[in-house]
C-alpha cells in the first residue's frame, strides 16, 4: 500500500461511484451476478461501521435494455423514457440485492440544479445524512427524467465528488472500465505510465485527461480528474479503480491495482467546498498577473486587476476567475452583475461610485467568497508586475 493510502475499512464515510458499463450489458441487461458482488462489499463495510453511499448510473442503459431500444444515439426523449424505466428496474435491484444483508437502500435523484443552488444544496444534504443516520444506504442518481442538460452533458463522476462533499465523506470511488490513471490514454498509447499515486493534481496531471472509455458511460478520465479536484480541495481522497471484476471493493483493500489521489492538507471550509464544486459558473473574470498574485496571498479580487467580465451573471452567482494563461485560477461569488462588472473593469475602488452612481463594495469578488481553485505558479510564469501594487 502506497504512502497516504490507508484500508478502506479505516475510513469514516465513503462514497463509491458505479459506471453504467459495469452494472448493465448491453445485450442481456442487469449484471445480477457483479450487483450481488458489491452489496456484499457494501455490507462488509458497513459491518465495520463505515458509511457508504452510493452513485449508480445505469438507468438510461438499463431502461434502453428492458425496453429494447435499438442500439446507437438516443433522441433526447427516448433517453428521458429510458431513464423513467430504468429508474425503477435500477432501485429495485439495488433493494433486493441489499435485503439480503438486511440493508435497507433509500433512492436519491438529484439534477444539477439540486447541487449548484445553495438552499436546494443544503436540503439534499440533510436528505441523505437523514438515510445514513438511520442505517440506510442512498443510492444517488441524476433525475435523468426531467434534467434534460444533465441527459446531453452530464456524468456521475462530478455528481459523486458534489455529494462526497456535501457529506462530508473522506473517500470517493470511482468503479469504471479502467484500473486508474495513466500518463496517456492506454489503449492509444502502449507506452502510457500507470501512476498509482497522485500527491496533487496539476495542470500537468488534467493533460493526461483522454476520452470517454465507454459508449455506455458518459463520464471519461476528463470527469474524472474534475471530480478530483472537487473532492481532493475538500479534504476527501480519491481512487480511481477498475470495477470490471467482482468485490470491486475487496479487492481495493486487498492492494489491487488502483490510482490514489491525495486529499489537501488545508481543505477549504463546508461554504467554500460548495463555491469551489460549482459546475456550471455563470460568466468568468479574466484577470491580469497581479491579481494573481494577490488572489494567491488570499486577497481579495478588485476590479483594478480585472481585463474582462464574460456571461450573463447577477451579483452573488458564482464566477470563474480565469488567469493571464487563459487557464481557471479560482472561483468565486460575484460582487456585481456582468454589466456593473463591465463598467469598473479595470478601475480603481475609489473610482466605483462615480462610475455607478453609488457606492458599492470595493471587492469584485471578496476574499470570503473565494477559493482558489490552482495555487499561483502552475503553468504560468513567476515573474514581477507592476498591477500588484493595485492589490497592495
Amino acid at each position: 500500500m502506497s504512502a497516504g493510502r490507508k484500508p478502506l475499512s479505516s475510513y469514516r464515510r465513503i462514497v463509491v461511484k458505479i459506471g453504467s458499463a459495469l452494472l448493465v450489458d448491453r445485450n442481456s441487461g442487469l449484471k445480477s451476478g457483479w450487483l450481488a458482488s458489491i452489496c456484499a462489499d457494501i455490507a462488509a463495510l458497513k459491518a465495520q461501521g463505515v458509511d457508504v453511499l452510493v452513485v449508480s448510473s445505469g438507468a438510461i442503459a438499463l431502461g434502453r435494455t428492458v425496453l429494447r431500444l435499438p442500439s446507437g444515439a438516443l433522441k433526447l426523449e427516448e433517453s428521458q423514457g429510458a431513464a423513467a424505466v430504468g429508474q425503477i428496474a435500477l432501485a429495485r435491484a439495488w433493494s433486493e440485492s441489499l435485503s439480503r444483508y438486511d440493508i435497507v437502500a433509500g433512492q436519491v435523484l438529484l439534477t444539477l440544479g439540486d447541487t449548484e443552488e445553495r438552499r436546494r444544496y443544503l436540503n439534499a444534504r440533510a436528505t441523505i445524512n437523514q438515510l445514513l443516520k438511520i442505517g440506510a444506504i442512498p443510492i444517488i442518481n441524476e433525475n435523468d427524467t426531467v434534467a434534460t442538460s444533465e441527459i446531453r452533458y452530464g456524468d456521475n463522476d462530478r455528481l459523486a465528488a458534489r455529494v462526497a462533499t456535501m457529506t462530508g465523506a473522506d473517500l470517493l470511488v470511482l468503479l469504471s472500465d479502467i484500473d486508474g490513471l495513466y500518463t496517456a490514454p492506454p489503449h492509444l498509447d502502449p507506452q502510457a505510465t500507470f501512476l498509482e499515486t497522485i500527491p496533487a493534481i496539476t495542470p500537468a496531471i488534467e493533460a493526461m485527461a483522454g476520452g470517454a472509455a465507454s459508449e455506455l458511460s458518459r463520464g471519461g478520465m476528463r470527469t474524472k480528474i474534475d471530480a478530483g479536484k472537487i473532492a481532493t480541495s475538500a479534504g476527501c481522497a480519491m481512487i480511481i479503480a477498475s470495477g470490471k471484476s467482482e468485490h470491486s471493493l475487496r479487492a481495493i483493500g486487498e492492494s489491487a491495482r488502483s490510482s490514489w489521489f491525495a486529499p489537501s492538507a488545508t481543505p477549504v471550509t463546508a461554504r467554500k467546498t460548495w463555491i469551489a464544486g460549482q459546475l456550471q459558473p455563470a460568466g468568468e473574470l479574466v484577470v491580469d498577473l497581479g491579481a494573481e498574485r494577490a488572489l494567491a496571498s488570499g486577497k481579495s479580487l478588485l476590479p483594478a486587476g480585472v481585463v474582462a467580465a464574460k456571461g450573463t451573471f447577477h451579483r452573488g452567482d458564482t464566477v470563474a476567475i480565469i488567469g493571464s494563461d487563459g487557464l481557471e485560477i479560482a472561483r468565486g461569488l460575484a460582487g456585481y452583475d456582468a454589466d456593473e462588472a463591465r463598467q469598473i473593469t479595470g478601475r480603481r475602488s475609489t473610482e466605483i461610485e462615480a462610475i455607478l452612481g453609488y457606492a458599492g463594495r470595493a471587492a469584485m469578488v471578496h476574499r470570503d467568497d473565494l477559493v482558489v481553485t490552482r495555487p499561483f505558479g502552475q503553468g504560468i510564469a513567476n515573474h514581477n508586475s507592476e498591477e500588484e501594487a493595485a492589490h497592495a
